[in-house]
């Protein structure tokens, strides 16, 4: 008599109970009641399509075997199912795939009775092997040698080409008598589907094959054809784009704080919108769509308020902006590895035609995470500073260990996350780079990964005759926070070219630096002589800067210069500034203060803004700004993996859950004058009873205890199911039976 999966569960030790439910982890949610219904579950069509999700192509076959077998009907032996793989599985290969399959009770049993879950046979293919199905008018399998050998070689041809597989052919000479698959099909050799279809039975496949029943099985994982780039290079290589796509994300921040895209009434982002970003970040739509997909994922930028919203910058894009490039690259890392979304889908057709657009709802998809990681742990296999032959290799190797898992985007995705990690520096010339690794085993220690990557910050600028200047590497932040103000950031990377000109000068007076300061400023941070342009160009705007003085009056304009004031009052464009001298070197505004400097730099004047202590003021735009949405973790679309302790606990419940399903079969003891006895006696001997009852409100209920306390018409003890301490009066207990204690606890 077969053992059925439940005695084989509650024969098991606790570990391997805990084991299987860490790797079908469905089984535990919600929790089982006793070992029956994790049984029960473990047996379930869809829970088992899950758990084979994680199995490779050699188990997957093994499993196939065991379905040729009939493993899901009746237990058969492992001499069997050795048989049937062939002399290309040895016993050594075949004793890992097997043990796999009991870990997740797929299969259970001792190896001369192995079973197998009936919905096993949902999960390989529709002709298991690539055989047919039995027939059972077929004659004898010591028939069969002489009925094969007895066939004419066109027949032979037909038979050869079904036992390759698949086993159903197309023929429409079947019913001529006189054909090859006529003379088959009336010995038995083929049967019939239909008018024109035939199928070759499972015992003339299995005899046609030979000594490999399920035809040639290649145990060895594909090559992956391994190359070294060199640690050193590919951290290098990884650091510069790290610090790339800081500076696009600025470019973004910036852009969309100044000119805010609209939401599309549909959610999402306009192709339009995200053309226009990728023009102002200098990259590709695919780069754009990622690095806007990442910034609205990690909250720097998100949806505004009001009834037409846009994606606008949000107050966290500040704090993370004044954080130094360590901290900023950590989040967009953590955020991108946690994306339950595949921006690579973005500018694809969805089922209906239409045209993906970022952000919206069509990029998502839950179990991205899982398969992301999976991309970057079969990189980090490889010994640092290596990369696979070829993303097809990579794809490859993970196709071999996983065949079922990623659907039909699943090659696709190893290619997106390679491109993706690169862009990012997860990822440089195809191989993991050590802040890669680390993100991916210890994200804790990220920031001083990417540290100890990046070349240390220098202290100077390499200024060029062009009017540019060349930082040689990252800039220390005090540093790069004068460049940015005084310079435009013209490409960026592992050497950042900034570029001045008459704008940027301005804006560096606007913001209260003189040029004395810029002239010092330049002199001591250049590790070549100040060009002779630069200095002009400097004493040239600073010239005309600050001469024309605003101020709120709404606005007033002030200067020495008497003759500058009439030189605005009878410039053509002033009619729009509604200017009213009130003395010969005064002019004010109804205007805001910004209103009338724009218009006056409109004109071709040169005004600053002051304070009322009469210093210069920074009137700078931040552009817009929306609150952080706060929003909860995201999830990874799977179940999570529950840990040690409760996994031990989970085990613990079913025991006892098991123990008071037999209590509740056993259970004969009524409530009487014995039950305080039968109490007193478990609380001495520290044994567990089970206990009915009714509440208070007259509803029935029951407990499993261990009885420490009894008196005063009260028993207490501790509930060994549930935990804590509880107290039932006597007279509500309606049955009573004591709890054998397992084998199995502790």
């Amino acid at each position: 008599m077969p053992t059925p999966l439940v005695d084989w569960l509650r024969a098991q030790d606790d570990e391997t109970l805990a084991v299987l439910l860490r790797l079908r982890p469905d089984l535990a949610v919600p929790p089982p009641a006793d070992l029956t219904v994790l049984a029960t579950r473990a047996g379930i069509r869809a829970s088992v399509h899950r758990a084979c999700d994680d199995l490779d192509r050699v188990t997957l076959i093994v499993l196939e075997a065991l379905v040729v077998a009939g493993a899901d009907s009746a237990p058969v032996p492992l001499a069997e199912v050795r048989r049937l793989l062939g002399p290309d599985v040895p016993g050594a290969a075949l004793s890992g795939p097997l043990a796999a399959l009991r870990e997740r009770a797929l299969v259970w049993g001792p190896d001369d009775e192995l079973s197998l879950v009936p919905a096993a046979l949902d999960v390989v293919p529709r002709h298991p092997g690539g055989l047919g199905r039995e027939t059972a008018g077929l004659a004898g399998s010591s028939e069969l040698p002489g009925m094969l050998a007895a066939v004419s070689p066109d027949e032979r041809r037909v038979l050869d080409a079904l036992a390759a597989g698949p086993p159903i052919g197309r023929s429409r000479a079947g019913s001529d008598p006189d054909s090859a698959v006529g003379r088959l099909l009336a010995r038995g050799l083929l049967v019939r589907v239909d008018a024109e279809t035939v199928e070759l039975p499972r015992q003339v496949g299995l005899a046609l094959r030979g000594d490999r029943p399920l035809g040639t099985v290649d145990v060895s994982p594909p090559d992956i054809g391994a190359r070294k780039r060199g640690a050193d290079v590919v951290d290098r290589t990884a650091g510069g784009a790290a610090l790339g796509v800081l500076r696009q994300l600025e470019l973004l921040i910036g852009f969309w704080g100044r000119t805010p895209p609209a939401v599309l009434r549909s959610g999402g982002l306009g192709v339009r919108e995200l053309r226009r970003a990728a023009k102002e970040m200098d990259v590709d739509e695919t780069v754009a769509a990622l690095l806007v997909e990442l910034a609205v994922a990690a909250d720097l930028i998100g949806e505004s308020d009001g009834v037409a919203p846009d994606w606008v910058p949000t107050t966290n894009a500040d704090v993370w902006a004044a954080g130094g490039p360590e901290l900023r690259w950590s989040l967009i890392a953590r955020t991108w590895l946690d994306l339950p979304r595949l921006p690579g889908l973005v500018g694809r057709k969805d089922d209906a035609g239409r045209v993906i657009a970022a952000l919206s709802e069509s990029v998502r998809r839950p179990l991205a995470p899982r398969d992301r990681r999976r991309v970057l742990a079969g990189l980090a296999e490889l010994r640092p500073g290596t990369a696979p032959g070829s993303p097809a290799a990579l794809r490859d190797v993970l196709a071999w260990r996983a065949p079922r898992r990623g659907g039909r985007l699943r090659d696709e995705v190893v290619g997106w996350v390679l491109t993706e990690g690169t862009v990012l520096g997860v990822v440089a010339l195809d191989a993991i780079s050590t802040p890669g690794r680390v993100l991916l085993d210890k994200p804790d220690g990220l920031v001083g990964a990417l540290r100890a990557t990046l070349p240390e910050p220098v202290d100077h600028v390499l200024l060029q005759a062009d009017l540019t200047a060349v930082a040689p590497g990252p800039l220390q932040p005090e540093l790069a926070a004068e460049l940015v103000l005084v310079a435009e950031v013209e490409s960026a990377g592992g050497a950042t070219v900034f570029r001045f000109t008459d704008a940027t000068i301005r804006r560096a007076l606007d913001a209260g630096r003189t040029a004395a300061e810029l002239h010092e400023l330049l002199a001591k941070r250049s590790a070549t002589p100040v060009p002779q342009g630069l200095t002009y160009l400097i004493d040239d705007v600073a010239r005309r800067h600050g001469r024309l003085r605003g101020g709120v009056a709404s606005s007033f304009l002030r200067s020495d210069d008497a003759v500058l004031i009439s030189e605005v009052l009878a410039h053509p464009d002033s009619a729009a500034l509604e200017l009213r001298r009130i003395a010969p070197t005064v002019v004010v505004s109804p205007l805001s203060l910004v209103e009338l400097l724009d218009g006056l730099r409109a004109a071709g004047f040169s005004p600053a803004a002051e304070d009322t202590g009469g210093a210069v003021l920074d009137l700078t735009d931040k552009g817009r700004r929306t609150a952080p949405r706060r929003r909860a973790p995201g999830r990874t679309g799977s179940p999570p993996e529950p840990g040690g302790e409760q996994l031990a606990a989970l085990v613990s419940r079913m025991r006892a859950g098991d123990a008071l399903a037999g209590v509740r079969r056993d259970a004969g003891t009524r409530a009487n004058g014995g039950i305080p006895d039968l109490l007193r006696s478990a609380a001495a001997a520290r044994q567990r009873v089970w206990i009915g009852f009714v509440d208070g409100h007259g509803v029935a209920g029951e407990r499993v205890l261990e009885p420490t306390s009894v008196g005063g018409g009260v028993v207490e003890g501790r509930d060994t199911v549930e935990g804590g301490l509880h107290r039932v009066p006597l007279h509500r207990i309606t049955s009573i039976a004591m709890v054998e204690s397992s084998s199995n606890d502790s």
